[in-house]
């Protein structure tokens, strides 16, 4: 009985839908445009994540040996180092790799390289490059790289100096601006989702309040609140899905061209995060096409059966 049910509700809903066109295309047309732009944040959040996320990795600390200290004592300070909980990656240049780069970046300062080549012995000691998990683990990583640690301790005296310092207010402002853009991203969001389905909540009251005679008439022939409620909520379920299918293959061209033509504006390829995270994008806008229509139908045909 329960399944004879459904598909009587499955199959007037429907009806209900093509019947009602024009309706129906605007309501289509509607959680079509929220869908995009719920659909457009998505990828805005992930652009905005990538954009710090690149900040993030240009971002470190250096830390500069003397230049008695031998490699053996640099690397296993380096190994020591990679251990720390917070530590991502440390990259080691030796001394005479330093030395070699320092001259690659000075090629056309002509007093410079001879100022280099009357010296007998290297200028340049060996250093690593540490770099955290989080920007706001710096600081409790220098902290295990201050003189008085174990850490360094155990090492012997060979550290020349650490340029945290030097980097502590890059980094702070790094922390600054990663939280102010999470927040200010997560209020457009909301805002931006709000104002959406307001509008679409709206647009299928409606089309329901164009349908209120026949409620009514429904209600009057002793028709229970599922069978009145259950073709308007098939019928947003559709609005939906075919708003889904609408926005994902409408982005396709969309990403497409952004991501040929404006890859070095964004620093991200859009058209190949689409295509990466496809499934998961699907899911989230079909899934949120078809709750909208689903719940906003809901609601708006209870004003009708409360009367």
């Amino acid at each position: 009985m329960f399944w004879t049910d459904t598909k009587r509700i499955i199959k007037a809903g429907w009806t209900s839908f093509w019947r009602n066109s024009i309706v129906s295309f605007a309501s289509v047309l509607v959680v079509t445009i929220t869908l995009s732009v719920i659909a457009s944040l998505l990828f805005l959040q992930a652009i905005l994540h990538h954009s710090l996320d690149e900040i993030k990795n240009k971002v470190d600390i250096t830390i500069y040996f003397k230049l008695d200290a031998s490699e053996d004592q640099v690397l296993n300070l380096k190994s020591a180092i990679e251990k720390l909980p917070e530590v991502v990656s440390v990259g080691y240049v030796s001394a005479p790799k330093a030395l070699a780069d320092f001259k690659e970046k000075h090629k056309d300062d002509y007093l410079t390289l001879q100022a280099l080549e009357e010296l007998e012995v290297n200028p340049l000691g060996a250093y690593v490059t540490v770099k955290a998990q989080e920007a706001t683990q710096y600081e409790s990583i220098a902290k295990a790289l201050s003189q008085d640690s174990t850490l360094i301790k155990s090492s012997g005296d060979i550290i020349d100096k650490i340029n945290y310092n030097q980097n502590k207010m890059i980094i702070d402002r790094l922390i600054s601006i990663i939280d102010g853009a999470k927040k200010l991203g997560f209020i457009i969001t909301l805002i931006l989702v709000i104002f959406s389905l307001m509008i679409t909540f709206n647009t299928i009251r409606l089309t329901i309040f164009i349908a209120r005679e026949e409620i009514g008439i429904m209600r009057l022939v002793g028709a229970g609140s599922y069978y009145v409620r259950g073709p308007f909520v098939v019928q947003g379920m559709i609005y939906g899905v075919i708003s889904s299918l609408i926005t994902l293959i409408a982005f396709l061209p969309l990403t497409y061209w952004l991501g040929s033509n404006m890859t070095n504006f964004l620093s991200l390829n859009i058209f190949d995060y689409y295509l990466s995270n496809f499934f998961q994008i699907f899911a989230i806008v079909t899934l949120s096409g078809i709750l909208l229509g689903m719940i906003s139908s809901f609601l708006a045909v209870s004003k009708y059966l409360n009367k």
